[in-house]
């Protein structure tokens, strides 16, 4: 079943009738442009493999991602990071001190900072005690004013997936965008929603290349959508948000499957094992389920556990603070070394 959505109800009216901004690199991108002369942009004309603008719509890194992920071009936008597309989601479909957002608690903090920054009521409405969003209280909570909906799976902190017949549900009842992030989707046995672009229009999908595809410090960020959504998208969209070294960056490691392959592998192995050492652990009350790239446990006092570790130089999350996270511990997946010291740490303090 189809919701009656329409992204013309949805999309800020400044941003309807906005002339985005055409880049020098934009007027040409249909020619050819080995042969030619560039005077347009007023670069330093000396070459040094990046004195020129990048490419401003990152073709050659859709492509790869478009073919991967069986997609086309025009459902891709990249980002300067996740946080950069999250915000342009605001930007573009949120009017300030009008509308509204739905987050779930506990999740990652940076909808509800972006939510503020842009001057969004963000409606928060806990997952339950087993970390699944509460339908019909999310239901209740959705007004005329209701842009989107934020679901983190696998989520952050907690690390488990949401289950189907929830998004499903959403994506068929909520008018808004439901928007599915997915910055820890490469470490769990779920499927990817991007398989349902084509299905739910008002699907949306965020990725990076921070976490599986080990390019924190590169600062890319992916939205996966329809075209409609993305075309609204590029309207706002900074005109050069992805540099050159970034751009090539990520070719150079998209197009190395086997050893991405191989890093997630390592991971998921150690995190298994984690889980199980996890267990004899004197001072760990509980530990949940995961399928992302770290684990949270439950301890008897998380900010004494927190200081002990650092005072054995081991740098852990403390999330005692975040709703449903009370005396919990959110603890990264290392290389094997590393969580050996880790594991001896927990053990000696």
């Amino acid at each position: 079943m189809k919701n009656n959505f329409n992204i013309n109800d949805l999309v800020r009216e400044n941003v309807k009738v906005l002339k985005p901004y055409s880049s020098a690199r934009d007027e040409f991108e249909d020619f050819d442009t080995a042969n030619m002369v560039f005077l347009d942009a007023n670069e330093n004309p000396f070459e040094n493999g990046v004195n020129r603008y990048p490419d401003p719509q990152q073709m050659s890194v859709k492509g790869i991602l478009a073919k991967q992920r069986n997609v086309k071009t025009s459902q891709i936008l990249l980002g300067n990071g996740s946080d950069e597309v999250l915000d342009l989601l605001f930007r573009a479909f949120c009017e300030p001190k009008v509308d509204n957002v739905i987050t779930l608690p506990p999740t990652y903090g940076m909808y509800g900072v972006l939510a503020n920054i842009n001057a969004v009521e963000n409606k928060e409405v806990l997952l339950s005690n087993d970390f699944q969003p509460q339908i019909e209280k999310i239901m209740a909570a959705i007004t005329d004013a209701t842009k989107m909906i934020f679901l983190c799976s696998p989520n952050n902190p907690t690390g488990n997936t949401f289950s189907d017949e929830s998004i499903v549900y959403l994506l068929q009842n909520f008018k808004g965008l439901v928007v599915i992030d997915e910055a820890y989707i490469d470490f769990s046995q779920k499927e990817s929603w991007i398989n349902e672009l084509d299905e739910y229009p008002n699907l949306v999908i965020t990725q990076t290349l921070s976490k599986a595809y080990g390019l924190a410090g590169i600062r890319l960020g992916i939205c996966y959508g329809s075209s409609e959504v993305i075309s609204v998208l590029n309207k706002i969209k900074p005109p050069y948000n992805v540099n050159e070294l970034s751009q090539k960056r990520a070719l150079s490691r998209l197009d190395d499957t086997n050893q991405i392959g191989k890093e997630i592998a390592s991971i998921i192995t150690q995190r298994e094992a984690l889980l199980k050492v996890l267990l004899d652990i004197n001072f760990a009350e509980k530990i949940y389920p995961t399928e992302a790239n770290f684990i949270l446990i439950k301890v008897d006092d998380a900010n004494k556990r927190y200081a002990d570790l650092i005072a054995k130089g081991i740098v852990i999350r403390n999330r005692t603070t975040q709703a449903l996270c009370e005396n919990t511990l959110r603890l990264t997946v290392g290389t094997e070394e590393e969580n050996r010291k880790l594991i001896a740490a927990l053990k000696e303090i």
